[in-house]
């Protein structure tokens, strides 16, 4: 039987590999939250793929106060943002930087103009000549991070015997509220599982309530075959989702829903408080791409090709780069070749 990541080895499409590049500097803009941050750290690290020689990620984070910290030796070839605060820097960079490409992950909202590509979710129903869009956003779940979660946390997925579901809980949106009757029925479901005998594996965000972690700590901690991690040491996520026969996710958190869908595992959505708004186009995109289904108390197991967005929009991506860079420099580019 295949691990999840070998299947997603065998499925996952190459991204072109380019051979003149000889050394690419890839800045990723963001005010450094986690989730925010990994959109466009996970389009650069699929970028880099596709390039031969040495290229360098680094990250410019934007705090609260405005100050930005930036790379000491480095000036960026590809500059990807993601987050509003990353919008009114680009024009900034461009200024300072002219010959660099500048990406966006999201919508700009009135500033598509500042940058030479934007990576926009379909749901958000964006167009333009600039405008590349995906089921979801960009991510960095690979096999080779699945590979390295599962080694790194052997033993203490070897101690949950049998069948396992993780279960990845979001929180707070503006759509959504985990709210008391929220967290009852989660809780409910979640004993359900384990009365059947599965194990879980079950993570929160830091958008989920102290009330509700505290909550399911006290709850979940007692429950033999049951791993909580609220954020405390080492982050099993990648773990859970190599490890996982089924995975459950809150269906405010279109992050972790498009993640788990790269698994090629069955994935169930949890309802919250609250309705999902233009976020329903992404739940039925996944839904027909066979991906996910809401659960009715039945566990079912079914395939489904994963999803991998991000390489394509990457693929797509690195040569709209080499054509700006052919332009910039006058210099012909080779063709490229397919990654091994």
């Amino acid at each position: 039987m295949r691990t999840h990541a070998e299947t997603l080895r065998m499925s996952s499409p190459a991204v072109p590999k380019e051979s003149v590049t000889l050394h690419t500097v890839i800045w990723v803009v963001s005010d450094g939250r986690r989730g925010i941050e990994n959109q466009a750290l996970g389009l650069a690290e699929a970028v880099a793929v596709g390039l031969d020689g040495d290229t360098v990620i680094e990250r410019v984070t934007v705090r609260k106060d405005g100050f930005v910290t930036l790379p000491a030796h480095s000036h960026p070839d590809i500059w990807i943002g993601c987050g509003r605060a990353a919008i009114p820097l680009a024009q900034r960079h461009r200024r300072i930087f002219p010959e660099c490409f500048f990406v966006y992950v999201q919508d700009p909202r009135t500033r598509h103009a500042d940058f030479d590509l934007i990576i926009a979710p379909r749901h958000d129903r964006l167009s333009g000549a600039n405008v590349l869009t995906m089921t979801g956003s960009p991510n960095r779940v690979t096999d080779d991070v699945l590979t390295a979660g599962a080694v790194e946390f052997e033993r203490e997925l070897a101690a949950l015997p049998g069948k396992r579901a993780a279960v990845l809980i979001g929180g707070d949106s503006k759509r959504f509220r985990l709210d008391t009757a929220s967290a009852d029925y989660l809780e409910s479901r979640l004993d359900s599982l384990l009365d059947r005998g599965l194990s879980l594996m079950i993570t929160v965000s830091r958008r989920t309530p102290d009330n509700v972690r505290t909550r399911f700590r006290q709850h979940f901690s007692e429950r033999p075959n049951a791993w909580y991690h609220d954020g405390d040491g080492a982050n099993p996520y990648f773990a859970f989702l190599a490890a996982a026969d089924w995975i459950f996710v809150t269906e405010e958190s279109t992050n972790m829903l498009v993640e788990a869908c790269t698994t090629g595992t069955p994935v169930y959505v949890l309802p919250l408080t609250g309705t999902p708004g233009k976020f329903a186009r992404l739940h039925a995109d996944l839904e027909a791409h066979g991906a996910v289904r809401p659960y009715l108390g039945q566990l079912d197991s079914w395939t489904y090709t994963p999803l991998h967005e991000t390489q394509r929009v990457a693929h797509a991506c690195l040569a709209r780069y080499l054509q700006h860079r052919q332009h910039m420099t006058g210099q012909p580019v080779a063709a490229g070749r397919q990654a091994p």
